[in-house]
């Protein structure tokens, strides 16, 4: 593996670009000359999706910007000193050091374990004041090679660690016992180093730390005698932790990755400080029933409340596209009038015994049913992961039944969000709840869910049922009365939310709202279907227009990835994938989301001034059989496509940001950090 890094890989003191994303372009360009990937574009996209994710700035000036990526042919470490600084987020500052570390997305054991001694490499001080001092790339090229080849020795003390712990760190008198795993996205980088700065504060500290690494190249996992020794658990991740039920019942401290970096003197204090607290956060189950741990506790209720609500919505989604797109084949096959006759046809007619019935009216009204099935699964579906979002699994059970009340007492897709929330915070607190040790393990299965379930569902009942039922009602009513200007204003509030942040909270509001209603529209309410169809349609807009404006209108003022990725918008947008415009708004979301609102606010007018039905959910210009007024519905959604685009390529020509290469305009084939330079 002495190969993974070559002087033709390392750049001293060049002028790479002013932001970070130029550096990781000619990072990847040098990958891609040196021979060891296939497409430099492509890799630096991969890597600067990863950045977007979670920065990779560390402190003491470094960056490690990393992916896996199909593009890349063999392991290989990109470096550059950089002179001025670079900014990659790290809170003491830019960065002069930064590695971009490319693997194969299939690579190898041997070739991750390498780059993970890299990363254990970055807490060295020594290491870093070499690379400081290097005058030539082949000295680099030796540093590197040294760190990646010997055998990993206990870590240095990093600078992060060197903070002295601030409480008694001692347990019954004697030196406290922790554990902790680290896990990052990539598993490369971020997890060993960690890993290793948290055993440096451990021994700074006197304490007995032991840490479980969950890299890409597997685990070794801890003794079960070390983790039931252990006075509490620290969860330095940013993925799920595997086989989390081993540390069923420890007190746990939970944070991001690079907080293992950064504070891990911190982490073991609010360690310790979990052992003597009966009202810690724990992880839930036993080792037996191997349930998943419980989130920390919140630390804002507010951002709690989200996140559980964007997984309800994300986990009902399935429900309504599959049941939709049924239904929607129903239609085709057997007629709209197949609403109103599937349970006669079902009833009366079997695969091998037609009697009157057509094939086609026999398997439109198989689709009917399944989907309309589906549907009724939306409301409990949505309660159900809204109080897993709180809880995780101990609010699953408690939550459906919640949905399901709120379901029978016609309390709607408010209903849903409201029975889950309840149950979801009741089920989370009885979780936090310090029972004996017999009892522990019937608690997610039995007492939790019994107790929750009781609450929650006994609230919508007697109490919260009725009065929601009402407000729904009244919403419908109003839905219902709306016409001439006030059916354009809803159109535009919606193609205004559903284009604000691109399958963010916002637009999952809108189509949530939309999706939850559909049933009703195909039970005969086509306001609901005029609300489907301005949803989807706007939906679309933006990596249309994007696509459009990046591969048509002005070639010039986007980089070679951004014209790539325009050109896969256009197959994104025809099937109402929304998504397909991130690229660009990450890149540049000043000028690129507004853009896109203004083109979705006018494909939303449009579309409801057209009074276009969709009995579809999702699929975009392919479900065109379950879209009635279809070619008016293709006029709104080009005309907010065209609106858009334009608006977005005068903003990036007149509207430009102070210093930013990116935005300056420049022949095609010339990048930013050419014109920087």
């Amino acid at each position: 593996m002495s190969d993974i890094i070559s002087p033709p890989l390392v750049s001293l003191d060049e002028p790479l670009g002013r932001d970070k994303r130029a550096v990781i372009d000619a990072l990847a360009a040098r990958v891609a000359a040196a021979g060891r990937a296939t497409d430099a574009a492509a890799l630096a996209a991969d890597a600067w999706k990863r950045e977007q994710t979670d920065e990779t700035g560390l402190p003491g000036g470094i960056a490690i910007p990393h992916a896996k990526s199909p593009a890349v042919t063999a392991a290989t470490l990109a470096f550059a000193r950089l002179a001025p600084r670079v900014d990659f987020g790290a809170e003491d500052g830019p960065a002069d050091l930064v590695f971009l570390i490319a693997a194969p997305d299939t690579a190898a054991e041997e070739h991750l374990a390498v780059l993970s001694r890299l990363a254990r490499a970055f807490m060295r001080d020594d290491f870093t004041a070499g690379l400081r001092a290097a005058q030539t790339p082949q000295q680099v090229v030796d540093l590197v090679t040294d760190a990646v080849s010997e055998t990993p020795a206990a870590p240095a003390t990093p600078a992060a660690a060197s903070a002295p712990a601030t409480t008694e760190l001692l347990v019954e008198g004697r030196p406290a016992r922790i554990v902790a795993v680290t896990a990052c996205a990539t598993g490369i980088a971020h997890t060993f180093m960690a890993a290793d700065a948290l055993t440096a504060a451990g021994q700074k500290a006197g304490i007995d730390l032991v840490v479980e690494p969950q890299g890409s190249s597997g685990y070794k996992a801890l003794p079960q005698q070390t983790i039931d020794d252990a006075d509490a658990v620290i969860f330095a991740v940013d993925v799920d932790v595997r086989d989390p039920q081993r540390f069923a019942g420890k007190p746990v401290v939970r944070a991001a990755v690079k907080r293992g970096i950064e504070q891990p003197a911190q982490l073991i204090d609010e360690a310790v400080a979990a052992v003597g607290n009966p009202l810690a956060p724990r992880v839930s189950g036993s080792v037996a029933s191997g349930a998943v741990p419980t989130s920390n506790a919140p630390v804002s209720l507010g951002g709690s409340v989200k996140r559980a609500l964007l997984t309800g919505v994300s986990y009902m989604i399935p429900f309504v596209a599959g049941g939709g797109l049924l239904i929607a084949l129903g239609f085709l096959l057997g007629g709209y009038e197949i609403a109103f006759t599937a349970d006669d046809v079902l009833g009366s007619s079997t695969l091998w015994n037609l009697g009157d019935t057509s094939l086609l009216m026999y398997l439109g009204a198989v689709f009917f049913k399944i989907g309309g099935l589906s549907f009724g699964f939306l409301v409990p579906a949505l309660a159900g992961y809204i109080a897993y979002g709180l809880a995780d699994r101990p609010g699953i059970a408690p939550g459906f039944v919640a949905g399901a009340v709120a379901s029978f007492m016609g309390a709607g897709f408010i209903g849903g969000i409201v029975g889950g929330l309840l149950a979801g915070l009741a089920a989370w607190w009885l979780n936090r709840l310090e029972v004996a040790r017999w009892l522990r393990g019937l608690m997610p299965v039995v007492i939790i869910p019994l107790l929750a379930s009781i609450f929650a569902s006994g609230l919508m009942i007697m109490v919260l049922g009725g009065p929601i039922a009402w407000l729904t009602l009244a919403l419908n009513d109003w839905l219902a009365g709306l016409t001439g200007a006030g059916v354009i204003l809803l159109g535009i509030i919606l193609g205004l939310m559903m284009c604000f942040d691109l399958g963010g909270p916002v637009n999952k509001v809108a189509y949530g709202f939309a999706t939850a209603n559909l049933a009703a529209g195909i039970a005969g309410d086509t306001r609901y279907l005029e609300i489907m169809a301005a949803v989807m349609a706007a939906g679309m807009v933006p990596p249309l227009a994007m696509a459009l404006a990046s591969t048509v209108i002005d070639r010039k003022l986007f980089t070679e990835p951004e014209r790539e990725n325009g050109k896969a918008a256009w197959l994104l947008g025809a099937a109402f994938i929304s998504e397909g415009a991130i690229p660009f708004a990450a890149a540049d979301v000043f000028r690129v989301i507004p853009a896109m609102m203004l083109g979705g606010a006018v494909t939303g007018a449009l579309s409801m001034a057209f009074a276009v039905n969709s009995k579809a959910p999702h699929g975009g210009v392919f479900v065109f059989f379950a879209i009635d007024n279809f070619w008016l519905w293709l006029i709104a959604i080009a005309a907010g496509t065209v609106v858009s685009a334009f608006s977005v390529v005068l903003l990036k020509r007149f509207a430009r940001r102070r210093g930013d290469a990116s935005d300056i305009a420049r022949p095609e084939g010339v990048s930013p950090e050419a014109v920087t330079a």
